[in-house]
């Protein structure tokens, strides 16, 4: 029997196919349904799973207390007193007395040049003032002779005038006779170089058996050099904004100036985290240099060790302002956003909120803060990379900085 619409068996084929198309549509969609529904069945108790507890971070408050700010600068050492030793007379080098690098005290012999030519000198000198003696004792004979004939008008007063001019003349003759000796003998003398400080010598310049110039030549052999170690200088160039503040602080009497009063310093060599030795000023110079715009100033250190030497370089600490209460914090708890420093402050709601400050020097290794902070604020300083702006936080409050209590002088 047909339905309508099927005229033979290609109807029933193609009302079958149709049929089972139908119906597979039909499971599709029901099975993107059940899908649907088992997805939004699986959403709904991820939603309502407990939020996560709040990170943890430590707080503290600032530390109120009297600081001083300290300018730093970079400073080369340099000796009190540096000599270069050169001979007073020529000749050839006969020994080296000296140790390269040693210490040697003030007078301690360090060269010996050949002596022998000058000695030779020395006894000449010593012949011509035997002769310039002796001729002194003939005239004074023969002026006395001349006095006692003269009474008896056997001899002229011209005889007599004659006669007192030789012995003049003899006595000048000695004296440069006595001139001469003695500086061969000094000549002598120098051939023995010795050294006129104390301090550290230098390697020697002029082997044994060298011939040297002496300082009459005009140009004398370098033969080594000496310089003290203790104290020690060490100077340093302040740029003029520096300078014209620390005399600002002057005039109002807040900080006295170095000129007349010996200002501490702390010096920090290289290699070194904080300081470890300290000096006072002892000089500034009166102008300023016009090629770089600084002063060039001057610290005498103690140096008992001897372990600094000249050429050096250190970090020289000035004291650059009058004492003040400030507020300080860990330098950890300083983060930077862009151009600006800021810290995360806990506010009363536990959230986080981000504080710009201006920063100042450190101090016993915290940092100054100048404007930004108040005593009662409390600052994150451990934990802040789980810290969150406007989000909550769980404070724990650190044991108070070295120091000084929060809140508290010191």
């Amino acid at each position: 029997m047909r339905g309508p619409g099927m005229s033979g068996p290609d109807g029933s084929e193609r009302f079958v196919k149709k049929h089972d198309f139908v119906l597979a549509r039909l499971g599709a969609i029901a099975a993107l349904l059940g899908a649907t529904f088992t997805l939004t069945g699986c959403d709904k108790p991820a939603s309502q799973a407990a939020a996560p507890p709040p990170p943890p971070v430590t707080v503290a408050q600032p530390v109120k207390r009297t600081v001083t700010d300290w300018d730093e600068y970079t400073g080369r050492f340099e000796a009190v007193e540096e000599v270069q030793v050169r001979p007073r007379v020529g000749g050839f080098v006969n020994s080296v007395e000296f140790q390269d690098g040693a210490i040697v005290r003030q007078g301690d012999l360090l060269y010996v040049i050949d002596p022998r030519p000058f000695e030779a000198v020395a006894t000449q000198a010593e012949g011509q003032l035997s002769d310039a003696r002796a001729k002194v004792e003939l005239a004074k004979r023969e002026l006395d002779r001349g006095l006692s004939l003269v009474q008896s008008s056997a001899v002229s007063e011209q005889v007599v005038d004659q006669r007192r001019q030789a012995l003049q003349a003899a006595h000048a003759a000695e004296t440069q006779a006595e001139g001469a000796l003695k500086a061969a003998r000094l000549n002598i003398e120098f051939t023995h170089v010795t050294a006129p400080l104390t301090g550290r010598v230098s390697r020697h310049l002029v082997s044994p058996g060298n011939l040297v110039q002496g300082s009459d030549s005009g140009t004398s052999t370098l033969l080594t050099s000496i310089v003290t170690l203790d104290p020690i200088y060490i100077y340093f160039d302040m740029d003029e904004a520096t300078f014209i503040k620390y005399s600002k602080l002057w005039f109002e009497g807040r900080r006295p100036s170095s000129r007349d009063t010996a200002n501490p310093v702390q010096v920090t060599l290289a290699g070194e985290t904080k300081p470890s030795r300290e000096g006072t000023i002892n000089f500034l110079d009166n102008r300023l240099d016009v090629s770089t715009g600084t002063l060039r100033s001057r610290a005498v250190v103690k140096n008992t060790d001897l372990s600094i030497l000249p050429g050096q370089f250190g970090r020289v600490r000035l004291i650059g302002s009058a004492p003040y209460e400030a507020l300080l914090i860990p330098d950890a708890a300083v983060a930077t956003d862009q151009s600006r420093k800021i810290v995360f402050v806990v506010k009363s709601d536990d959230t986080v909120e981000a504080r710009p400050v201006v920063l100042g020097p450190l101090d016993d290794g915290l940092r100054v803060i100048r404007e930004g902070l108040k005593p009662e604020d409390r600052v994150i300083v451990n934990g802040i990379q789980r810290a969150r702006v406007g989000a909550k936080v769980a404070p724990q409050t650190a044991p108070a900085p070295a120091g000084g209590k929060p809140g508290d002088k010191s």
